[in-house]
């Protein structure tokens, strides 16, 4: 088979992502929008792009019908989901394969298993996958839950069944703390999920996010490309990725890679997927969810083994053999993601709106900037705050550390405020430095999301309005260098953030 035009039912940066590897392929690329994203870059880029309707995402990026009649009014002969929206959404998937059209994802049905977290455990129990202690189906009572709590042993955490990303999640550290959090669970898992159904699970100790990145094809065969740690995350979100990670050894690598093959297999899964783990501090990991889709932070993969994973989706769609050489791969290198978003990191990384008045990119060796914003363009509280992916490979985690910490010196980005300051305090922070972090880092680490001084703000308001009006009259670029003040102190990172807070 081969595919000759692919609709991608996605916005922003993964969709640029998308197109760029469709064309790299020699294939067409369909681009749908909203009324809000008119002038976006996956629009422009794009060999065709298809309106599909007003900025709500229930009313354009979430409607079937409506992305399915744009797939037949294009001429597309395959759907690519991205991630988020609809990307993990079995019934998408069978409504596109219903239509005739080619989904550029996993089976539907390993889909359902995986996307319902408690079938998904009682699977990779049954297939030998260590799973962490909890109970096999969601708790209907809070009697219920308080007997399961009791068995199980606090703390405890409350997991949406339907969900992740970090909603409809609670730990709950003593018994009269159940039944609110048990409420308050339901109700959020319910508004993100359209289900309200949570289940209990024994609460892990200082344990990192460790996941493994799986290829699988239709001649049956199936490898990993070794781990992402991801433990810098914010009430489950993660913030930066990075591969490979300095917890996991050759052998520890190798036995949680056949157990996330083994996982896959078990569902009979095909294209790139993650198997996510929790690692705790004696090299013992336990099953936490499989993401059945490209992930954010796929990039740190792709650049220490030398694989293209959106090129690989699109060689299995049209029933290719994967292409890496079948023998374990080694990491080379290593690799840093930083997810610049447009959100205050120093106000509960409070979401913002405003539109881009400058954007300067970073360049030089080994860096990667996966965006989906250009100067001009609106930014809304409909979507997800993710403007771009600051991606960098040094030769080790100490080069790569330094490179990631003069790429976001250099990232300029007026309009809104973003994520970059919070993100250059990582990377200048000594725990950090030396790879200890697990996901209680922030938590443990306050000073990281306190703001900066008010001498400091008010030099970067200076320096952000002498920008501003610069853009407007041309009288000077940002970007370069003679134009820009000194980047020694983070104050060109301030500037940035506090433009977008005036």
């Amino acid at each position: 088979m081969t595919l000759r035009r692919v609709l991608i039912a996605n916005r922003g940066e993964i969709a640029v992502r998308i197109i760029r590897a469709c064309h790299e392929e020699g294939i067409e690329a369909v681009a749908v929008y909203s009324e809000a994203d008119a002038t976006s870059p996956h629009v422009l880029n794009a060999d065709l792009a298809i309106e599909i309707g007003p900025a709500p995402a229930a009313e354009s990026y979430l409607n079937v019908p409506r992305l399915l009649d744009a797939a037949k009014e294009s001429g597309a002969d395959s759907v690519h989901p991205g991630y988020g929206f609809l990307s993990e959404r079995a019934h998408f998937a069978e409504a596109v394969e219903g239509a005739g059209l080619v989904f550029i994802g996993p089976p539907p049905a390993a889909m359902r298993v995986m996307g319902v977290k408690t079938e998904a455990r009682r699977r990779m129990a049954a297939a030998g996958v260590p799973v962490m202690i909890g109970t096999a189906a969601p708790v209907t009572s809070a009697e219920e839950a308080r007997q399961s709590a009791k068995d199980i042993g606090y703390p405890v955490l409350l997991k949406a069944a339907a969900g992740g990303g970090g909603k409809g999640m609670r730990r709950v550290n003593e018994p009269g703390a159940l039944a609110s959090a048990l409420e308050q669970a339901s109700s959020e898992a319910l508004k993100a999920f359209g289900d309200g159904a949570v289940y209990i699970e024994k609460f892990l100790e200082g344990p990192r996010h460790v996941e493994i990145q799986v290829l699988a094809d239709a001649q049956g065969r199936t490898m990993h490309l070794g781990e992402r740690d991801c433990s810098i995350q914010r009430r489950h979100q993660k913030l930066i990725e990075e591969s490979p990670s300095v917890a996991v050894t050759a052998e520890l690598r190798r036995a949680m890679g056949e157990t996330a093959v083994q996982a896959a297999k078990a569902v009979g899964y095909r294209g790139a997927g993650t198997v996510e783990f929790l690692l705790d501090g004696s090299g013992r990991y336990y099953f936490l969810e499989m993401n059945t889709r490209i992930q954010v932070e796929h990039p740190v993969t792709e650049m220490v083994y030398g694989v293209d994973l959106v090129r690989e989706q699109l060689r299995v769609a049209a029933g290719e053999a994967i292409s890496p050489p079948n023998r374990p791969l080694a990491p080379r290198g290593h690799a840093i993601e930083c997810r610049i978003t447009s959100e205050d990191p120093f106000n509960g990384f409070l979401p913002a709106t405003g539109r881009i008045g400058h954007l300067h990119v970073p360049g030089g060796p080994g860096v990667r900037w996966d965006g989906g914003i250009a100067p001009g363009n609106d930014v809304t509280l409909y979507y997800d705050p993710l403007l771009g992916k600051l991606i960098v490979w040094g030769e080790t985690r100490a080069r790569a550390i330094a490179r990631m910490r003069r790429a976001l010196d250099e990232l300029v980005i007026l309009g809104v405020p973003t994520s970059q300051a919070f993100h250059l305090g990582v990377m200048n922070d000594p725990e950090f430095a030396v790879g200890t972090q697990d996901i209680g880092f922030l938590e443990r680490r306050p000073d990281l999301l306190a703001p900066v001084s008010d001498d400091a703000e008010l030099e970067a308001v200076a320096i952000a309005a002498a920008l501003a009006e610069d853009a407007v009259h041309g009288a000077a670029d940002p970007g370069r260098a003679d134009a820009a003040p000194s980047r020694g102190d983070g104050t060109w990172t301030r500037a940035a953030r506090i433009d977008g807070l005036r």
